[in-house]
């Protein structure tokens, strides 16, 4: 019930959003640069996202295990929202856009007494306070998080999907957890992720996307996950470990530090504007952007699901999963430091996908039309 109605209020207010957005003339407009789009789209997917969630939580009495966080949560998101919609209007310096985040995050911390103080058992030391350095790194991590998630704004449909899957994943941690009331609250703002979706994710009969995000829809789903984290983890049973939330969103948290590393070692601002994003490498190599989005969900799932597994079955520990994390991060490092050899690199992919589905459409035509529709529409 909780996802039903998270869903269908935000295509209701979607609907009721989209005409109001044209009136009002709140459009992304197409640049040269870095923006994919053809015309200029509605940016008030992220108020549909909030609506939704909150007629399921209104409707549905939900407390979330917590009302003190919880109300935390809408405060700091409605923040984010209001800043959001000022940053797609008038374009402001992006200090401003940071001190509304770190804002948002005290709230979170002192509004609603969120913090990190426990990581676990790592190179054989165990981290249950963080002392002092708690606030500045829990602060850190919340504002890293929606920066992260902002960065992957760049491929119709890509964002909603892979928080719709890292939504998941935190509600079937919740249900692990033993805590039904903040399942129930991820699961309403998973159905209205999904509800958004409907409008966001190309498809048969939605050849581009009808609404956006917008930079305030993309930073409140970041403060969605960071709050989910927080109260996944940093709880006196400690159900969930803090260093398996990193698998749960591994392309745009590994993308986006090192996008700011590699900008940083050529001597460019961390916030700079480029092309240089995975999905960017991805488009330049043939994807569509439906095809980045489920395949960056799905890798999403996949190894957020297989580092559950190693951890729960005692196949892996946690320094193994911190190191296999720090390597796959130095991988990407390496591989993406000359841009052609990234696109190059997706080109193969794509191209070997391609090869795949022709071979399996020439065993079975008949049972391959759809299949290869979809190949040559690129959706």
């Amino acid at each position: 019930m909780d996802f039903v109605l998270g869903l269908a209020g935000c295509i209701a207010s979607m609907l009721i959003l989209l005409p109001l957005a044209h009136r009002l003339g709140w459009y992304d407009h197409p640049d040269a640069g870095r923006k994919q789009h053809a015309t200029p789209t509605p940016f008030v997917g992220g108020l549909a996202v909030a609506m939704g969630a909150l007629f399921a939580v209104a409707v549905l009495k939900l407390d979330g295990g917590d009302p003190r966080a919880l109300r935390a949560l809408g405060g700091a998101g409605l923040l984010l929202l209001v800043t959001g919609v000022l940053d797609d209007l008038y374009d402001p310096h992006w200090r401003w856009r940071i001190a509304a985040q770190v804002l948002a995050a005290l709230i979170l911390v002192y509004g609603g007494g969120l913090s990190v103080n426990h990581i676990g058992t790592v190179f054989g030391h165990p981290i249950d306070s963080l002392g002092g350095l708690s606030v500045p790194f829990t602060v850190f991590m919340i504002v890293a998080l929606i920066n992260a998630l902002n960065m992957a704004d760049g491929a119709d449909g890509l964002t909603g999907t892979v928080v719709f899957v890292g939504l998941s994943m935190f509600a079937a941690a919740a249900l692990y957890a033993g805590d039904p009331a903040l399942f129930a609250v991820l699961a309403a703002v998973a159905g209205s992720v999904l509800g958004f979706l409907v409008f966001n994710l190309r498809r048969p009969g939605l050849p581009r996307a009808r609404v956006f995000l917008g930079n305030g829809g993309s930073a409140l789903l970041g403060l969605v996950i960071a709050w989910a984290s927080l109260r996944l983890t940093q709880n006196p049973a400690h159900p969930v470990t803090a260093v398996l939330l990193p698998w749960l969103l591994v392309p745009p948290v590994v993308d986006a530090v090192v996008l700011v590393l590699r900008r940083c070692a050529q001597g460019q601002s961390p916030f700079a504007a480029d092309r240089n994003h995975m999905h960017h490498f991805m488009l330049d190599a043939g994807f569509s952007p439906t095809q980045i989005a489920l395949a960056l969900g799905g890798l999403s799932l996949g190894l957020g699901g297989a580092a559950a597994l190693a951890l729960r079955g005692n196949w892996l520990d946690h320094t193994a999963l911190v190191l296999l994390y720090v390597a796959m991060t130095v991988a990407w490092f390496l591989l993406t430091w000359r841009r052609e050899r990234a696109v190059a690199f997706f080109a193969a992919i794509h191209q070997r996908g391609r090869l795949s589905v022709r071979s399996r459409a020439a065993e079975n035509p008949s049972d391959n039309v759809d299949s290869l529709a979809a190949d040559r529409s690129g959706g």
